[in-house]
């Protein structure tokens, strides 16, 4: 039998930070997850300048760290690299995210390309066998998942699990996205710490993405221990729309990277 971890799933309301707060209560609170002056890193979705779905919302991420904050944790980071094609950078500061260091609490921004990398051994690998990713993985305490919940015309799902792949070395995306992709991301996620993930799922693509995409506005928000978890209630919510395009997925652990993430012992 798989062992799936819980999702919890509350509708937004116009209170964005408590609408956060009362998913992670549901997963017994935020106190769970972080202990007194811990480094919590956060991985959000800047793959490109492209407004939310199609990446982070920036008042969910102002919200988040707040919150982060106010239940003990030392320090806040927030870092990411956009679409090879793209400058992090660039994209961050166009999405606004720097603006974020005028908080009172104000986060770190790490833009990956500007740091150090380290090559990690992916075991039980069958379709890559390492993989690049940002040093500062080895310096933080948790780390948090925020994905949006699109669609994707390469990897068909994007949402957790997809998420990984900006966390790795650009230049190694290329061969990722040639062959086998939705595996290759799976495999992946078996060597990235998870401590939690918050999806924001208040507006979806359901279909195209994961840059542009038709628009859809289920108004929930996510949280649970596992990528998998959230993933195959986020390919439910899109189903759930007439003409998606996700229709021919009768179970959604049939799509190639959660097969590949149960194999690899992912829940």
């Amino acid at each position: 039998m798989i062992f799936m971890e819980k999702v919890v799933k509350v509708t937004a309301t116009d209170n964005l930070k408590e609408s956060i707060k009362s998913a992670v209560e549901g997963l017994g609170g935020f106190k769970k997850f972080i202990s007194a002056g811990d480094v919590v890193f956060v991985k959000p979705n800047c793959n490109t300048t492209d407004p939310f779905p199609a990446s982070s919302d920036l008042e969910f991420l102002k919200a988040l760290t707040d919150l982060l904050y106010k239940n003990g944790a030392k320090l806040v980071a927030i870092g990411d690299s956009s679409t090879i094609t793209l400058n992090t950078r660039r994209v961050m500061e166009q999405k606004g995210l720097f603006k974020l260091l005028e908080m009172e609490d104000p986060p770190r921004i790490c833009v990956f390309e500007e740091g150090k990398w380290m090559v990690t051994k992916i075991k039980n690998s069958k379709f890559k066998s390492q993989v690049s990713l940002p040093e500062i993985l080895t310096r933080v305490d948790k780390v948090i998942y925020v994905p949006c919940l699109k669609t994707h015309k390469q990897a068909r799902f994007t949402g957790a699990l997809k998420l990984s792949v900006g966390f790795v070395k650009p230049f190694e995306r290329i061969s990722m996205h040639l062959k086998n992709l939705e595996e290759k991301v799976a495999e992946i996620n078996s060597v990235i710490k998870c401590d939690l993930v918050i999806m924001d799922a208040r507006k979806c693509f359901f279909n195209g993405g994961p840059s542009e995409g038709e628009v859809r506005e289920p108004n929930f928000i996510l949280a649970s221990k596992g990528r998998v978890a959230v993933d195959i209630e986020g390919i439910r919510i899109i189903q759930g729309f007439k003409g998606n395009s996700l229709l021919h997925l009768k179970d959604p652990k049939d799509l190639p990277q959660i097969k590949r993430a149960l194999e690899m012992g992912l829940s």
